[in-house]
Formats: C-alpha cells, sequence, structure tokens
C-alpha cells in the first residue's frame, strides 16, 4: 500500500490532548439466545486511538458481542454505553460478489452518503468519495465493476465505504478471513495508517499472528469466560500458531 495516504483532519477530534473518554464501556455484559448465554459478566472499554483485537474460539460470542453492538441483540445483563455522538464503520468479512455485480466501485463507495430525495451526488460528495477513494488507494479502479475486483479490491472498497461516514470506532468483523496472507496484511496495513491518524478499531479475528501484529490491546474470549489486557499479554493462541 506504498504511496496511500490518510486525510489526519478526519480524526483530529479524537486526539485532541487530555481527552481521556472511553469511545466504549461494556460492564457486566451478558448476551443468551433464548436460556443459552454465549456471553456472561463481560467488561472493557475501548478508548480513542485503540486497536483492540478480539480473539477466540468458534462459539465463543464474538460474533454475539459484534450483533449487541449494533443493537441487534438486547442484553440479558448489563450495559453497552457508547460516547455521545459515537459513529460506527463496518468491515464484514469476504463476501465473494457476482461478477456481473451492478455497481462501479466507486457507485458501491458512495451508497453509504446520507440518503436525500435526488439520486445524484452533489460537488462536495463526489468529491468525498473520491478523497476516500485514494486514501483506500481505489481511485485506479473507481470505475471498474466491483464484480470483476480482486478479493483484496473488494475488502478495501467495503473499508472505503465504511470510512466515508466519518466513523470513530471502525469494527472489522472477520474482514480479512479467506484473503490471502499477503493481501491480509496489506489491508491492515492501510486499516493503521487511518488509526495512527485517530481512528479507533476493533478487530475480530481468528488470526493471533495478525492481533500480535496489529492490535495495541487484546479481549480473549473463551467459553468459560474472558481476559484482556495489553497485547504484550495475550497469551499463545491455543492451537498453537494462527488460526
Amino acid at each position: 500500500m506504498s504511496g496511500c495516504k490518510v486525510n489526519t483532519k478526519l480524526y483530529a477530534k479524537s486526539k485532541k490532548e487530555g481527552i481521556k473518554i472511553a469511545l466504549l464501556t461494556v460492564n457486566d455484559l451478558t448476551l443468551a439466545y433464548g436460556e443459552h448465554e454465549i456471553i456472561r459478566d463481560l467488561s472493557f472499554q475501548i478508548q480513542p486511538g485503540d486497536f483492540l483485537v478480539v480473539v477466540g474460539e468458534n462459539g465463543v460470542g464474538k460474533t454475539t458481542l459484534v450483533r449487541a453492538l449494533f443493537h441487534q441483540l438486547k442484553p440479558r445483563h448489563g450495559q453497552i454505553e457508547f460516547a455521545a455522538g459515537t459513529r460506527l464503520g463496518y468491515v464484514p468479512q469476504f463476501r465473494n460478489l457476482v461478477r456481473d455485480y451492478p455497481l462501479s466501485v466507486r457507485d458501491f463507495v458512495a451508497l453509504n452518503l446520507p440518503l436525500k430525495l435526488t439520486p445524484w451526488l452533489s460537488k462536495k460528495e463526489r468529491q468525498q468519495v473520491t478523497s476516500i477513494l485514494r486514501q483506500t488507494n481505489l481511485l485506479p479502479l473507481a470505475d471498474r465493476p466491483l464484480g470483476v475486483a480482486s478479493g483484496g479490491e473488494k475488502q478495501r472498497a467495503y473499508l472505503a465505504q465504511a470510512l466515508l461516514a466519518h466513523p470513530q470506532l471502525l469494527i472489522l468483523d472477520e474482514s480479512t478471513a479467506s484473503l490471502d496472507n499477503e493481501v491480509k496484511y496489506e489491508l491492515l496495513d492501510l486499516v493503521t495508517k487511518f488509526q495512527m491518524a485517530g481512528l479507533t478499531v476493533m478487530f475480530i479475528t481468528h488470526d493471533w499472528e495478525l492481533a500480535k501484529h496489529y492490535g495495541s490491546r487484546f479481549l480473549h474470549l473463551t467459553k468459560t469466560g474472558y481476559t484482556t489486557g495489553p497485547i504484550a499479554e495475550l497469551p499463545a493462541s491455543p492451537k498453537g500458531g494462527a488460526e
């Protein structure tokens, strides 16, 4: 991703000296489907500028936690509190769109602009889309049909779409799964440039190697509880490496 630039003005507010308010505070959270509890008594915080990695085996509640953060699942107990005005961005797991998907990369990214009555973009909106395409190294591909883009290019399009709304907290939900190893690092290198400019990141992953390489803090979910702390304290993968 050489040559990529990040607009530091997007996240300047979150880096003002003296701001210590957590973007996200989770207190004694219990999540369940019916009578089956998935997460019990979970507490953690995400501070501005963090790169929190959430790791754990299948079935420990990583996806359930994300659903709760987006108000798709009501907690059985506990609280989820965001700092006032916190905007969320979301990049999903890789989805292999059909080759005849009708939108170009530019039009796909523009889907995250605010809804309005007119179907065309204003000059300001076109500039916003062009800016984020440039920052995510997608401008040369802007008019290419998204369906024929590579897997890494598709994920960058999802990233650009999420960043278009200037989120304070970006949630990467297994966003590197199914990508080639080199492409995984390219995508997260790009995310890190935005994080260093002030974006806060929550990365859900099975990959301990990526977690240790990019995270500043970790949340390790298990079937019996959780641990959290600085990334240097993340234990070795229970499977002995990347998952």
